[in-house]
C-alpha cells in the first residue's frame, strides 16, 4: 500500500492570521485518521486545502499521488467530503440528493445502481421520497455522508459528522464509519475524544494550525504518562507534563 495522503510544510494564511503552519503529514491507504483540536486549531482550514476548497499559502499536498494545486480536477475525482454544516438541498428528496451527486462523479449506466445501492447500504429505503428538510438530524448527517460517498472517493473526509446528534445515532453512524474504513481512506475531524479514541487508527492533535503529536493512542499515552484519550489530548495542548 502506498500512501493516500502526503503534505510537507503545508501553510495557509488568511492576512495577518496564519490557520495552518507548516503542517507535514502522510496517511496510509486505508487508513483512519482523527483530526483533534480546540476551536481555531486548524482541523477544518487543513480539510479545505486537501479537497481543494482553498488553496495553500505555501508547501505541497497530494491525493493518491496528485498534486492538489496542480491537478485539483483529478483530485476532487478522487475525494468525497461531509462537511460539518450538513450539505443536503433541504427541498430535494433524499433520492433526488444522492441522484443529483451521482451525476455529478459517475457515467449514466452507473448512476442509477450506485443510487439504489446507497439508498440501501445506509437504510434509507423508508425515507428515500421524502424530503430531506424533513429529515431528523441523524438522517440528513447519513445522507450528507452518503452523498460524499455515491462517487466511491478513495479518500473521505468526514467533518465534525457526529456533532449535535444524540448518543444513539452517534454510535449507529460509529458504526456505518467503521464498515466504510475497509474500502478506503477516511480523514475525520471531531471534539468528541470518544469519537476518536473509537474510530480512528492514528490521532493528530493540533493547536494553533501546528501539529503538537500525532501516533496510536497507546503511543500518545506513553509519550504523556496519561490514560485515556481526553488525559492525553490536555496534557498535550497545555504543554502539561
Amino acid at each position: 500500500m502506498g500512501y493516500a495522503i502526503k503534505t510537507k510544510n503545508l501553510v495557509k494564511r488568511y492576512k495577518d492570521k496564519t490557520a495552518v503552519d507548516g503542517l507535514t503529514l502522510t496517511v496510509e491507504e486505508g487508513e483512519l485518521i482523527a483530526l483533534l483540536g480546540v476551536n481555531g486549531a486548524g482541523k477544518t482550514t487543513t480539510v479545505k486545502m486537501l479537497t481543494c476548497l482553498t488553496k495553500p499559502t505555501e508547501g505541497k499536498s497530494s491525493i493518491m499521488g496528485r498534486d492538489v494545486v496542480e491537478f485539483p480536477e483529478d483530485v476532487k475525482r478522487l475525494v468525497g467530503v461531509s462537511p460539518q454544516d450538513t450539505s443536503v438541498a433541504e427541498n430535494l428528496t433524499v433520492k433526488e440528493n444522492l441522484e443529483f451527486m451521482a451525476g455529478l462523479y459517475l457515467p449514466k449506466d452507473k448512476a442509477e445502481a450506485a443510487v439504489v445501492r446507497t439508498i440501501k447500504a445506509f437504510g434509507l429505503d423508508e425515507f428515500q421520497n421524502k424530503k430531506a428538510k424533513l429529515l431528523s438530524g441523524g438522517y440528513k448527517r447519513k445522507l450528507s455522508i452518503a452523498m460524499a460517498l455515491i462517487g466511491e472517493p478513495k479518500v473521505l473526509f468526514l467533518d465534525e459528522p457526529t456533532l449535535g446528534l444524540d448518543v444513539l445515532a452517534r454510535r449507529q453512524l460509529w458504526r456505518e464509519i467503521e464498515a466504510l474504513k475497509k474500502n478506503m481512506t477516511i480523514v475525520l475531524t471531531t471534539h468528541y475524544m470518544e469519537e476518536a479514541q473509537e474510530l480512528a487508527d492514528r490521532i493528530v492533535i493540533m493547536t494553533e494550525g501546528k501539529v503538537k503529536a500525532i501516533g496510536t493512542l497507546e503511543e500518545l499515552e506513553s509519550q504523556t504518562g496519561k490514560k485515556g484519550l481526553e488525559d492525553v489530548f490536555v496534557s498535550i495542548v497545555e504543554n502539561v507534563e
